[in-house]
């Protein structure tokens, strides 16, 4: 509201002039607040890209930053030595299989003899010592061809793991993404410890940020159970990406988890919104801010040019009934849209504060006037 002034004419009585003072009645309203959390970008899948074996490093099939696919070739290891290994095992495997071709013929001979025998002693022409004997060289037989197998199976054995070595040679993807930084070259000698490149599944990108203790205060208080976030996290609103350059992200995103435990040192929850990337524009490692809108309900929100900041205090004008203005003291919080502020604590509803003017206002000023019966009467 526009009020009036009073400024000296002579010695006649003070006139009626316009103010630079404008004030507001509080009330209560509803507002939708931006909450703001730093986030870095990773990927769905992301995957650090190792070898298995140990060699040196014969190709590099792929460039920093290309799009592959599951199952492409990344890198080729020199392989001679894994295919002699190949060779020597299926040579290993060739002879276990001739030593159990003979052991077999043998126990087979073994046999044969031992049910002659057995049948000549019971018609009681050989004596119990050679049925023995044939007995025991079956046995014997018998035992060599167990041994045989198992060195087949021994030698199958050497045989898979020698193929499976070789097929370790050829690297490939196991998601498909974007390369990220290929820090060796080829005739490097590598092994498993060394970093190849990381592989960034980039279908999906998470966005992760920490909860502010603030809002795990909200879902203490609210009475919210384990079993109940999920249904919390479904509920939530829809969240934007924007770039540090305040590129804002076309496609939305949602959360998809909150972690349980909160963290001792930060006091926050570990948490992650999912976003489609079909045009494959996010990567892994970027930062920026993540930005979700939360519903305020019946809050007290006045106009940022209402409230007065002095060093680490905040405080309002409030007009009192003789129509003077006192500084009060207030708690407030950032909407976010530049224009107001949320004011939880010194204010109540019906009170008188100023707004326009409030930097110029002084303890006891007088800021409101009854206004005349001409002005009155001008506004009819």
């Amino acid at each position: 509201m526009l009020s009036l002034g009073l400024i000296a004419c002579g010695p006649e009585m003070p006139q009626e002039t316009p103010s630079s003072f404008e004030t507001m009645t509080v009330k209560k309203s509803d507002v939708e607040l931006p909450y703001k959390f730093s986030a870095r970008m990773k990927g769905q899948n992301d995957v650090t890209v190792t070898p298995q074996v140990s060699g040196q490093l014969m190709k590099i099939c792929v460039t920093e930053g290309q799009q592959v696919n599951r199952g492409q070739t990344l890198f080729i290891i020199d392989s001679r030595s894994a295919q002699h290994e190949v060779e020597a095992a299926q040579a290993n495997l060739q002879a276990a299989q001739a030593n159990l071709t003979a052991a077999t013929a043998q126990a087979n001979s073994a046999k044969l003899e031992y049910d002659s025998n057995k049948n000549l002693y019971d018609k009681k022409i050989v004596s119990s010592y050679m049925l023995q004997n044939s007995q025991n060289s079956y046995n014997q037989a018998q035992a060599a061809v167990s041994q045989a197998k198992a060195a087949v199976a021994q030698a199958q054995a050497a045989l898979n793991r020698a193929r499976v070595n070789l097929s370790f040679c050829t690297i490939t993807a196991s998601v498909s993404g974007i390369i990220g930084e290929i820090p060796v070259r080829v005739g490097d000698q590598v092994s498993p410890m060394t970093h190849l490149t990381m592989l960034s599944g980039n279908t999906t990108m998470y966005a992760e940020f920490s909860v502010t203790e603030a809002i795990i205060e909200a879902m203490v208080q609210s009475g919210m159970k384990a079993d109940d976030v999920d249904k919390y996290i479904a509920n939530l609103p829809e969240a934007t990406f924007v770039m540090k350059n305040g590129t804002e992200y076309p496609h939305k995103g949602r959360v998809v988890s909150l972690t349980g435990v909160v963290n001792s040192e930060t006091g926050t929850l570990t948490s992650k919104v999912s976003f489609p990337n079909p045009e494959g524009h996010l990567y892994s490692g970027i930062q920026g801010t993540l930005v979700m809108p939360f519903a305020e309900n019946n809050v007290i929100v006045v106009p940022q040019n209402a409230v007065v900041r002095m060093q680490d205090k905040s405080f309002v004008y409030k007009v009192k009934p003789d129509s003077t203005a006192t500084a009060v003291d207030v708690t407030i919080q950032d909407i976010g849209n530049g224009k107001d502020f949320i004011v939880t604590s010194g204010l109540n509803v019906g009170d008188r504060i100023v707004t326009v003017g409030a930097n110029n206002v002084t303890e006891g000023l007088r800021v409101l006037y009854p206004k005349s019966a001409e002005a009155k009467s001008k506004e009819k």
